[in-house]
């Protein structure tokens, strides 16, 4: 790719349509991580039904994720390790030093028919993802999101890491200011320790505290350039617009990033199985909306998120919020069908509210932000100026 000034960027971000794009793709429908797996529920492919049942998706808006190539994915992660996943993927078995080696077809990290392209196209989407927003997009990568990804084994659910991939492209293309933001419940520790060296890129992220993977403690700010928010159980609306206001959108103001890269995990929203965090859907979208307004150039990839409704709900009103479409107060009765329909060993029939059903936008709530998320949001605000490069 060839390298792009400021100057060429701004020109083309000029020239060029900023609808927004979704990306996606058939190998998504496709069953994944076998039984009794938190990912074997159906997620994306609800997203893109829900989406195209209210008319937000057309040929205008809709681009197929095209499937990274062994040369794409090698960039970041090794060559053994890639070549093991295929090999795996093709026997339709792992012996036990790739499983020891790799972390492949472990209770985590299960062998499933298709993992390797599926893996390779959640990449190859994020690629697609980053050439876009280069020419100035939003593109949402619903799909993607495989945060913890390593570059020689899987890790967390993740095969590889399609955010890598996405801030890889853009670094590719001449930019110098890259930020990554992850709003999943657990740590976006893969991306973060990927650019760690990497003096153009910046990394927060906003996670549970105490939740696997156990990392992004407050302390850990890797070569100076990672925010680290580990938020208490119970973190709700007012706590994540507290965090944008004083730490996300004041950062973007200071290091005027080129790009930005946002993992919009599900995780934390109120009802997930997997977290103990008490966000709206109504207040990612909010939070999202307003740091992709600073940026031209952005790519929303997808992330965590183990219960099917909330999910589904979130992913489609974030790209009808993306793209500013009217909410519908109620989903038609196809959509509500569908979700009905769901299913999840996570989750018992008595807690399914009626609402997961028949509306697309949780209702904003109103709690009291806690001492300990004021603490951390001044402690962390006092630190940003550290962030910022001496100009």
């Amino acid at each position: 790719m060839n390298q792009l000034s400021d100057n060429t960027l701004g020109n083309a971000i000029a020239s060029m349509s900023k609808a927004p794009i979704y990306l996606g793709s058939p190998v998504f429908r496709k069953p994944a991580y076998g039984r009794q797996h938190p990912l074997s529920i159906p997620r994306v492919e609800i997203v893109h039904d829900i989406c195209q049942a209210l008319g937000w998706i057309s040929d205008d808006n809709f681009q197929t994720c095209p499937t990274a190539t062994f040369d794409e994915l090698t960039q970041f992660h090794d060559a053994d390790y890639v070549r093991a996943l295929e090999k795996c993927d093709r026997d339709g078995l792992v012996d036990a030093a790739s499983r020891k080696r790799f972390a492949i077809g472990t209770m985590e990290n299960p062998l499933f028919a298709g993992v390797y392209e599926r893996a390779a196209t959640a990449v190859g989407g994020s690629i697609r993802a980053a050439e876009l927003a280069i020419a100035g997009r939003t593109v949402f990568h619903p799909a993607g999101g495989t945060h913890h990804g390593r570059p020689d084994r899987a890790s967390g659910f993740c095969y590889f890491n399609d955010p890598v991939f996405a801030i890889l492209t853009l670094l590719r293309s001449g930019l110098e200011r890259v930020l990554y933001i992850d709003l999943d419940a657990h740590h976006g520790d893969g991306v973060e320790d990927a650019f760690a060296a990497d003096e153009r890129v910046w990394t927060v992220s906003v996670h549970e505290a105490d939740r696997w993977p156990h990392s992004g403690r407050l302390e850990d700010r890797g070569k100076g350039r990672a925010v680290n928010l580990p938020v208490p159980s119970g973190f709700h609306d007012a706590e994540l617009q507290l965090i944008t206001d004083v730490v996300l959108l004041p950062l973007i103001g200071a290091l005027q990033p080129q790009a930005v890269v946002i993992t919009c995990g599900a995780d934390g929203l109120d009802g997930d199985p997997l977290s103990r965090m008490a966000l709206t859907n109504s207040s990612l979208w909010a939070t999202v909306g307003q740091l992709t307004a600073q940026i031209s150039a952005a790519v929303v990839v997808g992330g965590g998120g183990y219960n099917p409704w909330t999910v589904a709900r979130c992913w489609a009103g974030l790209w009808g919020s993306i793209n500013q479409f009217e909410m519908p107060e109620r989903l038609p009765l196809s959509n509500s069908d569908m979700l009905g329909r769901l299913e999840c060993d996570l989750i018992d029939d008595e807690d399914i509210k009626p609402e997961w059903t028949t509306t697309l936008a949780d209702p904003i709530t109103v709690f009291a932000i806690r001492e300990p998320v004021r603490a951390l949001v001044d402690e962390v605000a006092r630190r940003r100026i550290d962030l910022v490069p001496a100009t």
